[in-house]
Formats: structure tokens, sequence, C-alpha cells
């Protein structure tokens, strides 16, 4: 997943990062990786805090995408601010134009059944250091992208609903415990 995660930023980093006079163009290529490795570890950072949901839904086509996106480049512009030397608005800029597409792209790709490049469990397996391989992680995308698993009925899929469906079935110490566990939670 990171190496097409790579691709994608490569993508995506021409006026932003290979056109921009505020990073030297020796540095483009540290700059890129640097960008990558925020996204990789923005989405890591969300599923162990506790945003699962968003991050579903974002693959599943639902929203979350500006939750994830701004989410990811707080730390992405903190990075470049550090490492780089950009200014907050210098680095801001690199994240709005970055950020949003690489994400859009995962989505599409990751749902479209002929580009086999990304798929949400390789990608939940590559956050969780393969630690969501035996979860049906597409099975739980299929579940919110059809609303099923909105158990407490209050219109949105929480981790509350999470908890009622792992208590559901058997008293606890499965799903949730899991999910829990996998990104540091």
């Amino acid at each position: 997943m990171f190496d097409q995660l790579l691709d994608l930023v490569k993508k995506h980093a021409g006026d932003a990062i290979v056109n921009n006079p505020a990073i030297p163009n020796e540095k483009n290529e540290d700059a890129i990786h640097e960008t990558s490795g925020s996204i990789a570890s923005g989405l890591q950072g969300m599923l162990s805090q506790g945003g699962i949901k968003d991050v579903l839904k974002m693959f599943g086509g639902q929203g979350g995408n500006s939750a994830v996106s701004s989410g990811i480049s707080g730390d992405l512009i903190r990075n470049l601010m550090d490492k780089f030397g950009l200014d907050q608005h210098q680095a801001g800029n690199v994240a709005d134009k970055v950020v949003p597409g690489v994400l859009d792209d995962m989505v599409k790709k990751t749902n479209d059944p002929a580009d086999n490049s990304f798929d949400i469990q390789g990608i939940f397996n590559s956050l969780s250091g393969g630690q969501t391989s035996g979860l049906n992680i597409q099975g739980l995308l299929s579940k919110v992208q059809g609303g099923k698993l909105d158990l407490d009925g209050d219109g949105d899929t929480d981790l509350q609903d999470l908890m009622s469906l792992v208590k559901g079935t058997n008293g606890g110490g499965g799903l949730m415990d899991k999910v829990k566990g996998l990104f540091g939670g």
C-alpha cells in the first residue's frame, strides 16, 4: 500500500511540491516522501483515535473526506514547517493541493473493481500492521454504506453502533475489542 500511496502523492505533487519555489528542487523527493508518510501516519492516527467511522465513510463514498483530510493536513503542515522551513501558509497550500486529491484517488481506486492497486482490506492491514487480517473490513464497509450499522437509530454509524454490534453478537470481547486494540486504542 505504501508504494501505491507514494505514487499517488507523486501524481499530485506537481505544482504543490515539484514546481513550488518554497521547496528547493533537491528537496522535492524528500517532501514527497514526507507527504506520503504523513498521509499514512495520519490515517493510522485517525483509526487509533476513534476515527474509524470517518475512514470507513470516506472509503464507502459517504463523505468523511473533509474530516479525514483536515486531520491529516494538520500533521502534514507541521511536518513541512519543521523539516523544510516552510511557513504555515506555504505548508497549508501543499496540504490543500495534495491531501484531498490523494484521498479521492485512493477512494476511487478502492471502489473500482477493475483497479486492484488498492483494496480496503489491504489498506487496513497495512495501517494496522496486519492486525485486521481476521476482520472482514469490506463487510463492515458494506454495512456502513447501506446504513445497516446504525443500530442505535441516531442517524449515523459510530462507535456506539459498533459496541452494540459486538455486545449483541457474543456478549462483548469480539469485534470491538479487536478494533480498539488494532490501532493502539
